[in-house]
This record gives C-alpha cells, structure tokens and sequence, in this order.
C-alpha cells in the first residue's frame, strides 16, 4: 500500500537570508543574493570571476564556536538548516530507531582539505588537525546530523553534483515508504566558494564573467546568458509519512508525490542535448507520484544560466509535456540564490513547497530578451497559479550525467 508522504519543517540558509521564511519572502520581492566579493585571495590568486552569492548570514553568527571550528563550513549550514526545519516541524517526539537522515552534497569539504593541506606543507604533519578527515568527508553532514538528533535508522549521503539533494529527497521518499523510518530529515549543503573551485569553473568557462554587473549576472533563460553564479548555502525538509504527522497534530505544507532518479550516460560535464534522460526522470517522479503531465501546474527549472544548459533542460521538459510546456509557470530561482551545487535541490524544493503554500510561483530575475531556444513561460513578476489542485515539479541536473526529480502537490488543509 503506497503510503502519503507530506512535508511538515522546512529550514533553509543561502544569499537570500538566513531562514527559510526569509529567503522566501526576498525570492518574491526579486531580490539578487550576487555580490562583488572582498576575499583577499581573489587578488592573490587572480581569479578571473570576482563575484558570486555568498550567504547572507554567516555560520559564524549563528552556531557557538565550539561547536563551528569541528565542522567545515558545508556542515555548518547543514546543521544550520535542519535545526531549523526541526524546529519548524515542533521537535517530533520520535524513536531514535524510527529517525532517519537522507543528506547530499556535491563537494563536502573543500575549505578543510585544502586549508589542511596548506598547514601541512606550512607548518609539517603535527599542525594538521586530527578531525581533519571527519570534517572534510562527504558524508560528515549526514553523520553530525544524525548525531545532532540522535537518528539512528539511518544517515545517508547522496554525492551526486548538481543533482544531489534532489536525490536525498528522492531517497527519503521511497525509505518512507519502504517503513524503514517514520521521520526523515532530507537536504543538502555546500560551501565551495573557494579559489581552487572558482578558478576550475571559471577555466572551464562554466562561471558568467559579468564582473562589472554581479547582481545582474545570473540570467535563465535570457539570450545573453553567459554561464553561472556560485551559490552557498543549505536547505532541509522534514517528511514523515501523514499518518504519523496527523497522530501528532503536525502542521503540514505539501505532499511529496513521488521523485525520479536516471543517467545520461552522455559526457561527464555536459547533459544529453536530446533530454532522454532527464525526460525519464521527470517521468519516474509522476509516475511514482501516480500523475500525468496534463497535472503539474509549476516548474521549479534546473535552469542554470549556462549556453548549453538552458536550452537542453527545456527540450527533455518539452519531450514530456510537448507544447504545454509553453504554458505551464516555470521559476528559474538561481536566478537570485546562484548556484548551491549539492545544496541547490533541497533550497528549491523548499521554494517548490512554498509555492504550492502560496499558490505563486516565484519571479525569475534579471530576464533581459528571451532565448527563443528556451521559451519557458518565465516572469519577472510572482506568478499566481490560481485555483484547484496544484502538482508542481523541482529539477536537478549534474555533472556526471546525473538526472533528479521530485514531485509535490498542496496539500489540502
């Protein structure tokens, strides 16, 4: 028996604001969390993008210090986030055994590796910190979770680029449903706004190099699109199956229908052009989520502001929709946050959650002229998505070929 899956926390720290209620209410007054950055090792090492979209609220300013120096900065927002969403969801009083973490990034711990290096060859082997491996593993996020709350059903770790913690909420949803917990708390997180990554995508000529415009520079969808913006941040939801949150009087936002997961098998950097495997993905979520296309209502895009990207992620959605595509509300949101990597999913499937909520699909900023090759039905302005039941989707696309999907629809309450 298919069990109902709903949403009852959501946290979320990026360039938008520290909470999730603030990155909400500044995603729909259009705001850009871009801005020129004042590192001084932009100038040491004469990286050739100077800008990306920081978070607003430094891990520094909410976590203690001694808890903050045994976590690299990825981990700081993870638990950052999912306090929140906890405290969002009223604590749930569960079972240590029927608590589980489904976590992602697409990096982990980049400023502890190579912050590690740098003191070892400074300052020889007895100065490298002996957490240094717990603090840069990828699945420390999962691991400090599930610490955190005392989950012990299971802590997870998705690593799959871009496409990371749509994965871990794709994940959630099918251990739920397969009774191997009764509360998850799924998400992702990233802090790589580091020179080494910096200077690998700007090489790579992935990064916009709108230097003289930053706020500007994130454009899905716009012909004069030139690539993307380093984001950071984290985001979490917490699922639990509806009859376990209505036996405990939870508030509920959403309904998570179903998810999808595929590969393109096509270049480790560059997604199919033709949008097979995308397409699938989308497909496996609605029907996971028991929908046809004629259903959804929203689009929270993948939507990159990459040349390539765009134009590819609007051919997989139209091999699904066909021409409704064309008229279907579609949120590019990176167009204000950047780019999470592994933290992007969880931050937009909160928005996707929040727009069923409210009945509104988030603006798209920055758009200039519209790329014909991607005539996504986008607005500078909310979108309303009117009366009647609302079934919207969240994509996530990554390096490696891979391909998520999740699926939620509002919830009737």
């Amino acid at each position: 028996m298919t069990k109902r899956i709903v949403v009852t926390g959501i946290g979320a720290t990026s360039a938008l604001g520290g909470t999730a209620p603030e990155n909400w209410a500044n995603l729909l007054a259009g705001v850009s969390g871009t801005h020129t950055l004042t590192h001084e090792w932009i100038e040491q090492y004469q990286i050739p993008v100077t800008f990306a979209a920081e978070a607003s609220v430094r891990p520094e300013e909410v976590l203690p210090r001694h808890e903050a120096k045994r976590l690299d900065p990825s981990t700081q927002f993870a638990l950052i986030a999912a306090r929140e969403a906890w405290e969002d969801a009223g604590a749930p009083d569960i079972a240590p055994e029927r608590l589980g973490i489904d976590w992602a990034t697409g990096i982990g711990g980049v400023w502890t590796l190579l912050d590690a290096w740098d003191t070892l060859r400074e300052k020889g082997p007895r100065r490298v910190m002996p957490l240094t491996v717990p603090m840069l593993m990828p699945n420390a996020g999962a691991g400090n979770l599930s610490l955190h709350f005392n989950a012990k059903a299971f802590a997870r770790t998705v690593v799959s680029a871009c496409a990371s913690s749509t994965e871990s909420i794709a994940n959630a949803y099918e251990h739920l449903q397969d009774g191997l917990a009764d509360v998850v708390i799924a998400g992702g997180a990233e802090s790589a706004i580091h020179p080494i990554t910096m200077a690998s995508f700007a090489s790579a000529q992935a990064l916009s190099r709108r230097n003289d415009d930053p706020e500007h520079a994130s454009r899905p969808g716009a012909i004069d699109r030139d690539g993307f913006v380093m984001g950071e941040g984290g985001a979490a939801l917490v699922l639990e199956t509806e009859e376990h949150a209505k036996a405990r009087g939870a508030k509920i936002y959403a309904y998570l229908v179903g998810g999808g997961v595929s590969a393109d098998s096509y270049h480790i950097t560059g997604n199919d052009p033709e949008g097979a495997g995308a397409a699938r993905a989308v497909e496996q979520a609605l029907a996971q989520a028991g929908a046809t296309p004629d259903q959804v209502t929203h689009i929270n895009a993948h939507a990159t502001s990459t040349p390539v990207g765009d134009p590819n992620e609007y051919e997989a959605l139209k091999r699904v929709f066909g021409s409704r595509i064309d008229e279907i509300p579609v949120s590019a949101t990176k167009a204000s946050t950047g780019h999470l990597l592994g933290g992007t999913g969880a931050l937009e499937a909160v928005y996707t959650v929040l727009a069923l909520r409210d009945r509104v699909a988030p603006p798209t900023i920055n758009m200039t002229e519209p790329d014909p090759a991607v005539p996504f039905k986008l607005s500078g302005e909310p979108q309303p998505l009117g009366d009647g039941p609302q079934l919207a989707i969240s994509n996530s696309f990554g390096f490696g070929g891979h391909n998520a999907v999740v699926a939620f629809a509002d919830y009737p309450g």
